[in-house]
């Protein structure tokens, strides 16, 4: 399956997933895709030059489904939208050194468990993220949707994050005095 778009989205910080759950039922939100335990790997020129044209290439294992996704130079205001083009693969493994074989390399894994919620007969999509550096949700659809569904789950403006999950973790091990390693659950985070 191939997915081409522009991506919309702002992630919220949520003090734990229990208070997330009870957010998004308030809010008329249900589980659409149960929770799936994903690892990402994204790759980059040895000179990390996707990283400086703030674009992406990842490979993502999502429970039984693999996918390589390149996302574009996001527009960043008070939502993140950038292109996202994706691809549903038939082998992660393969596809990463595919891309190896091109001369890029992995360069961060990060891990993660997403559940994904839906209202009835609305577009929008809420994920509950939970990562080594702490629980979001995060809302992707058109920009009057997010803040529609961020203020019914309780949330303003001055809380939106349009960082990736790669710059949360950064931020995360320069916090706890950590160097830069790879956001995967481990005993270094437990």
């Amino acid at each position: 399956m191939t997915h081409a778009a522009r991506e919309t989205e702002i992630k919220l910080a949520v003090p734990d997933v229990r208070t997330a759950r009870g957010l998004l039922r308030a809010a008329g939100f249900r589980v659409s895709k149960r929770r799936v335990f994903e690892t990402n790997t994204v790759f980059d020129t040895p000179e990390l030059g996707l990283r400086r044209a703030a674009t992406l290439l990842r490979v993502r294992q999502a429970g039984g489904v693999a996918t390589v996704t390149y996302k574009g130079k996001p527009d960043v205001g008070r939502h993140k939208s950038r292109e996202e083009l994706e691809l549903e693969i038939s082998d992660a493994r393969v596809m990463g050194a595919i891309i190896e074989r091109l001369g890029l390399g992995a360069v961060f894994r990060y891990d993660k468990y997403r559940t994904e919620y839906r209202q009835p007969r609305r577009a929008g999509l809420a994920t509950l993220d939970e990562t080594p550096a702490g629980v979001y949700l995060e809302l992707e659809g058109t920009p009057n949707w997010i803040d529609r569904a961020a203020r019914k789950l309780g949330f303003a403006e001055d809380d939106y994050i349009t960082a990736s999950y790669a710059r949360l973790w950064l931020d995360w091990c320069e916090w706890r005095g950590l160097g830069a390693v790879d956001m995967v659950f481990s005993d270094l985070v437990r």
